[in-house]
């Protein structure tokens, strides 16, 4: 059976160059048989079948003489995809969460216990006969897992959001929820860094959220370390996701708690637009966001992402610079 591989984006010396990661060893891709002229791994996803069935035959026997050490390179955001697209409200303890701390004319003289209870039951009946709240984010938030998270002067909730990352490996529109997850070529670990205060505007409040002010600020979404091939991901919705602030554990939940999973997330996005080779989709973040403890990040502060078998990246929050 072949040892477990990943692919990544890795800088050594003056070079970067898309990757193979296996235990504490890292190839250069093009140096592998077969693999000539991928420079970068946007090319890799375009063409992830034939990447795919030549890396299942050469990683059981890599070429040990052109092997870096782990320890030698810096791994950078994996993929610069050209479409990265969200999913809100997608955990059920997190809705649950955010139930129990509103009031409004429906819930009026209920508990906060009523109040979760009556969140489940919707969030069935989401699960079963609503779809996915989904947005898109720009891909110039990509950072690498162990870059920086700038936060913008101004911004005075700055919250973490770490979530499953879906890397699209073919061309897809109008996919069925079936045949989802064969168009999926791997996993990643994310983080949709959301400013908190940034996301209504109180000048246009019948308009409602506004995703570029609030989520698509530069660094707003780290990712990594490297992607893991879907082959080596049996079951997308049996993985933990946890995260820690400053070593302190914040979110840690299983994706089987998503109310729309990975492949209806798929299906829903395919029948609006075309999906693309190397297209990222964060599949929403569960409970535990600094909201819910009012604990927005600071400068200084150390959140760490890891979900099984992904890795984890690691980041310092910094402030933005004060312009010249």
């Amino acid at each position: 059976m072949t040892q477990e591989y990943a692919i990544g984006t890795a800088s050594h010396g003056q070079r970067t160059f898309a990757c193979v990661i296996q235990g504490e060893r890292v190839w250069e891709l093009a140096r592998l048989p077969g693999m000539a002229g991928f420079r970068d791994t946007l090319a890799v996803f375009e063409v992830w079948h034939y990447v795919d069935q030549q890396l299942a035959v050469v990683m059981q026997a890599p070429p040990v003489e052109c092997a870096i050490a782990l320890a030698d390179v810096r791994l950078e955001a994996p993929l610069r995809p050209r479409q990265i697209f969200c999913t809100g409200a997608n955990y059920r303890k997190h809705v649950a969460e955010l139930t129990a701390k509103q009031s409004d004319p429906s819930t009026a003289g209920m508990t906060p216990e009523e109040r979760v209870e009556m969140a489940y039951k919707m969030m069935e009946g989401r699960a079963r006969n609503g779809t996915p709240y989904a947005f898109v984010k720009l891909p110039s938030a990509v950072t690498g897992p162990y870059d920086h998270i700038i936060l913008p002067n101004g911004v005075e909730e700055p919250d973490w959001e770490l979530e499953l990352g879906v890397v699209i490996g073919r061309s897809a529109r109008h996919i069925s929820r079936e045949d989802a997850l064969s168009v999926v070529a791997g996993f990643l670990v994310t983080n949709d860094i959301s400013s908190r205060d940034r996301i209504y505007r109180s000048d246009m409040k019948a308009i409602g959220t506004d995703w570029l002010s609030s989520k698509c600020q530069e660094s707003f979404l780290p990712t990594g370390p490297w992607i893991k091939p879907a082959r080596f991901v049996p079951d997308p919705q049996n993985l933990q996701i946890t995260l820690k602030l400053n070593g302190k554990i914040m979110q840690d939940e299983s994706t089987a708690d998503m109310i729309f999973d990975v492949a209806r997330q798929i299906e829903y996005l395919s029948s609006l637009v075309r999906l693309l080779p190397g297209d990222i989709i964060c599949t929403g973040s569960p409970a535990g966001n600094g909201t819910h403890y009012q604990r927005f990040l600071q400068p200084g502060d150390v959140v760490e992402g890891t979900i099984t078998g992904l890795g984890t990246q690691r980041l310092t929050c910094i402030r933005e610079p004060v312009p010249a």
